[in-house]
């Protein structure tokens, strides 16, 4: 019996070694992709892609405004304004925020970007809470929702002015978003489905919240937060209904 006690002992410090490991490989993989910036550019009409190389985030500029969805990590909020001014706008002109997500690849640059502009940011029911609290009480995370070295823990807290539930549309003079609740990566995850005008086209832009399954999660009783596996089969369902002529992932 001690023989076999000590090698649980064993394999449980060996498996938690390869935890640290593990997560200090990624954390560092993540670091590198989203301190780097992307080359910013137009999509189509009035759409750019003003994220780094490995986190987006998407600008809508309009004649009474602009829309930023998603901050991602806390360093990538500079990389984001930059690429902004890139373009010729300004930070300052961005007069709504929104997110897909409460993780702090999504919701990490969101305070910096707040001060910088004065906008409003606009986060679903679900992830309103996590957000506000800066990524504390985020069940998704289950066992390792205390271990910032996953590169998924705490970021700074941003002002959370405005709460929506599935379906609200959020309009900016001629821009209109409509929030679709996509939950199970996260309670409150949220595509964007929205119009975008390219000469004499007008097309169907969709921002699809994240899917991923993270290791830890569970979709079978002890569920990692209770309708779990429910949420993520409507998710797909919603998904698969939304028509979609330029994709944003």
């Amino acid at each position: 019996m001690r023989h076999l006690a000590r090698r649980r002992r064993i394999l449980l410090g060996a498996a938690a070694t390869l935890v640290v490991v593990l997560g200090t490989l990624w954390r560092s993989a993540i670091k590198r992709n989203r301190s780097i910036p992307d080359q910013p550019f137009r999509i189509a009409g009035n759409l750019y892609y003003v994220g780094a190389t490995g986190v987006t985030s998407f600008l809508l500029t309009g004649p009474e405004g602009d829309v930023l969805i998603d901050g991602g990590y806390p360093e990538t909020a500079p990389l984001i304004m930059q690429s902004i001014a890139r373009l010729g706008f300004h930070i300052s002109d961005v007069r709504v925020l929104l997110n897909t997500h409460a993780h702090s690849d999504h919701a990490g640059g969101l305070r910096a970007l707040q001060q910088a502009s004065g906008a409003e940011l606009w986060i679903s029911e679900g992830d309103a809470d996590v957000v506000a609290a800066g990524g504390a009480g985020d069940r998704t995370l289950g066992p390792f929702r205390h271990l910032g070295f996953l590169g998924l823990g705490r970021f700074p807290a941003p002002r959370v002015d405005h709460r929506f539930t599935d379906g609200t549309t959020i309009r900016l003079g001629p821009i209109e978003l409509t929030a679709h609740v996509t939950a199970g990566h996260t309670p409150g995850c949220t595509s964007w489905s929205f119009p975008v005008r390219d000469g004499d086209r007008e097309l169907l832009a969709v921002d699809v919240c994240s899917l991923t399954l993270l290791p830890f999660m569970s979709l079978v009783p002890p569920e990692t937060y209770p309708g779990i596996r429910a949420d993520f089969e409507r998710s797909f369902r919603v998904l698969r209904s939304l028509p979609a002529d330029i994709f944003l992932g």
